[in-house]
């Protein structure tokens, strides 16, 4: 819960000047006399709600969404409380401007919107001093750390430091939908140089003007990090944000049963999908284990759905081998078959004994009844694509995943359009609801944010070791549970936004209750439930 009350000796312009206890015009006539705040505000007090609205009003004075966002940063410096509550209050008109799509132009433009120190910074001069660096953070109870290298920030490319905007934005989310304490959340940028020759030429760019740190070093880097926040943040859960493919996979590989973290890249875009998939199955009448999925896109992303599928299928009672079988995968230059030179070690158990094949082909000769998009490339789902689908699938299942909405395989609309309407489609940003055949369709925003609060909030509720797949798999299993059977009447393959709270509460118990059936928890009281996983959630209502 939220502490409302300052700590001793905080008082006048340093508690005005502190976001976490700033209430600003609505301390009361005794506080204000209590915390010696008298002739430092204006006479009249308001309440919270009044706050909240203000806050509305100017909001929606603002001609464009990087200038709400940094309306909203500016209130998160000034007084936390209140951006929560508005956050979870208007999280349908607020969450695409705190994260996707909005954070994306606000990653890119990220040094020259820059107002206020927020997070941590690393960089290569740093080697040898970062345990020791870590102690200039004020928290010294830090619980979740989101931590990102920049390299491959949503579908932009290498933001370099720029892409401290990504930590930043899901910290929110976790304070927001898993009640995560603002001072127990760290953003971290490892900001290890950049490829990007335009922001190293950029002179107001703020990070470090080299080339990317590569192999050996850079590995040492972050082993230096995660041994670092293991000796000073012993209860701290490492969330890996945006990192290339190739060092997604190798990082992850590396921490995975030497520290309690994840990669939300791959495990939660995975756990995300899985449950849109599942929900999709009440719908068309399909049986899970009966499904083919051809996936556009062989990046971490994409792979990372077709494992936690896999392990899915598996539990469904399927052999390894059959699970594979029916996981097919194509990117620029086609299905990815076996034999085909350059394959990355996370490709080779998907590329098949089959001739090469466009996607249009491979559709025609795997006849998927899912078509999942994560490339990070805007339009790669055309006409053609989504009517071959439509063509062997009464309700064909369409995933368009990539970030931010400009980078989308296909909008809603073009989905629905070139299926007859018929298409169950999900995005990974947000899309206006679409009138087609004179019904409206909402279509689902399969967003990581319905899946990483609820696993960080039950890693930490039972004190978890480790982060297994069992428990992503639970998380997409509770999640596609949320889904009603009116969202799914209305084309939705996830639950409103507004439920996220609720959501993550259930992911977040059943998640413990793995972590214990595991072995991996060490929280002595077994008996984590809803209730009492509630009553240690941040509550922002002062």
């Amino acid at each position: 819960m939220a502490n409302s009350r300052p700590p001793a000796g905080l008082t006048g312009l340093a508690l005005l000047n502190n976001s976490q206890y700033n209430k600003s015009t609505a301390f009361t006539e005794d506080e204000r006399e209590r915390f010696k705040l008298r002739g430092l505000l204006p006479a009249a007090v308001s309440s919270q709600r009044l706050q909240t609205e203000l806050i509305m009003e100017n909001l929606r004075r603002k001609a464009y969404d990087i200038e709400r966002y940094i309306l909203l940063m500016a209130l998160q410096q000034r007084n936390e409380r209140l951006f929560y509550r508005v956050l979870l209050e208007y999280i349908e008109e607020i969450m695409p401007l705190v994260y996707t799509p909005t954070v994306g132009q606000a990653c890119r433009e990220f040094a020259h919107i820059f107002r206020q120190p927020r997070g941590f910074y690393i960089t290569p001069t740093d080697r040898g001093d970062i345990f020791d660096i870590l102690d200039n953070w004020p928290e010294r109870d830090v619980r979740m750390i989101v931590v990102t290298d920049g390299e491959r920030i949503l579908g932009l490319g290498d933001l370099g430091a720029n892409g401290m905007g990504i930590p930043i934005g899901k910290l929110a989310l976790y304070t927001a939908f898993a009640g995560i304490p603002p001072a127990q959340c760290l953003p971290v940028m490892l900001d290890v140089g950049t490829d990007n020759q335009m922001l190293r030429e950029d002179p107001l760019y703020l990070g470090t003007r080299q080339p990317r740190l590569r192999g050996a070093d850079y590995l040492a880097l972050v082993d230096e990090f995660v041994a670092a926040v293991q000796l000073r943040y012993p209860r701290a859960l490492i969330q890996f944000e945006d990192f290339l493919t190739p060092n997604a996979y190798t990082l992850l590989n590396r921490y995975r049963n030497k520290a309690l973290c994840f990669n939300d890249d791959i495990q939660g875009t995975a756990a995300v999908a899985l449950a849109g998939v599942f929900a999709a199955c009440r719908t068309t009448g399909k049986a899970f284990e009966t499904l083919k999925i051809l996936f556009l896109g062989a990046g971490s992303a994409a792979t990372g759905i077709g494992d936690l599928v896999q392990f899915a299928l598996v539990a469904a009672g399927l052999t390894p081998d059959q699970a594979r079988k029916r996981l097919w995968f194509a990117d620029v230059d086609g299905l990815l078959v076996a034999g085909r030179e350059g394959l990355a070690p996370h490709n080779r158990p998907y590329a098949h004994d089959a001739s090469p094949a466009g996607v249009i082909e491979a559709i025609e000769r795997i006849k998927p009844q899912v078509l999942i998009g994560a490339t990070g490339s805007p339009g790669a789902f055309g006409e053609r694509i989504i009517r071959t689908m439509a063509s062997i699938n009464e309700r064909p299942v369409i995933f368009a995943l990539s970030n931010p909405t400009e980078r989308a395989e296909c909008s809603a609309e073009q989905a629905y359009r070139w299926s007859e309407g018929r298409a169950l489609f999900a995005s990974g940003s947000p899309f206006a609801p679409v009138l087609m055949n004179g019904k409206t369709l909402k279509p689902g925003q399969g967003n990581n944010a319905y899946i990483f609060p609820g696993i960080g909030l039950g890693a930490l509720a039972c004190q978890a070791t480790r982060i297994s797949d069992e428990m992503f798999l639970k998380a997409a299993e509770v999640l596609a549970d949320s889904v009603a059977d009116d969202d799914l009447r209305q084309g939705s393959l996830y639950p409103p936004l507004s439920q996220l709270r609720e959501v993550s509460l259930k992911i977040a118990a059943a998640v413990a209750e793995v972590a214990y059936r595991q072995g991996l928890a060490k929280a002595a009281d077994r008996d984590i439930r809803i209730e009492t996983i509630r009553a240690m959630m941040y509550d922002p209502v002062y």
